[in-house]
This record gives structure tokens, sequence and C-alpha cells, in this order.
């Protein structure tokens, strides 16, 4: 069993503030995430996972990324 990452544990890693990562989390914009009663966690490899999809060669293809 992969080792889990607390929320606050994961921002960090992340770079960003651990109520950034809340409110991706409500946008759906987050990694993958695991709920355990109150608790959320991360797995790494589901943060590594998001990073990849968040590489981007120009300002033109991070905006199509939404489209469909």
């Amino acid at each position: 069993m992969d080792q889990l990452i607390c929320a606050e544990d994961a921002a960090n890693l992340l770079n960003i503030s651990s109520s950034t990562l809340a409110k991706m989390r409500l946008s759906g914009s987050s990694p993958r995430y695991v709920k355990l009663g109150r608790r959320v966690a991360y797995r790494p490899a589901d943060l590594e996972a998001w990073i990849e999809t968040q590489s981007f060669n120009s300002t033109a293809e991070y905006c199509g990324k939404g489209a469909a």
C-alpha cells in the first residue's frame, strides 16, 4: 500500500497554500485524493501524475486545456 501524504504536506510539496489546495479540490482541479472520514490525503503517485498533466509548452496549449 502506498504511503499517504496529508493535505498540508501535499500543499507544501506543490509549493502552494493549503487553502489553495482545498479550493482546487472544490473546483475539481486538484490531484486525486483519498478521503478517510474527515481527513484528506494524497498518494505520492497521484501527486506525480497530476504534476505531469500541468506541463505545457506554450500559453496557447494551456488555454486550450479546458476545451474539449
